[in-house]
């Protein structure tokens, strides 16, 4: 019988969370940027980084080139905890094929 993988972290496992932390994860992406992307409301796109800022996995800094904004990233233990799902995702994606 084959091990099951074990359970993804609750805060990434959520549709809109997923596609968020894949942008943080690669960039620095402002606000108007992350809503554009997510094709989300302003309040939609809050109420989830609200989430990921309550776990401790979001950094913003203010940035005052231009028009001023805030851009987002994931903090080291967001990034290092988004990794890990994505590992998690891959061992349960794996004991989905049949093995030969």
């Amino acid at each position: 019988m084959q091990s099951v993988p074990p359970a993804p972290d609750a805060i990434f496992h959520q549709p809109v969370r997923t596609r968020l932390c894949l942008l943080l994860y690669v960039g620095e992406p402002s606000f108007s940027q992350l809503k554009v992307s997510l094709s989300i409301t302003d309040g939609n796109l809050d109420a989830h980084l609200k989430k990921l800022g309550a776990a401790g996995y979001l950094h913003s800094r203010m940035v005052l080139e231009g028009r001023p904004h805030t851009v987002y990233r994931l903090s080291e233990s967001g990034a290092t905890a988004f990794r890990k799902y994505i590992d998690v995702m891959r061992e349960i994606c794996k004991s989905a094929t049949p093995q030969s």
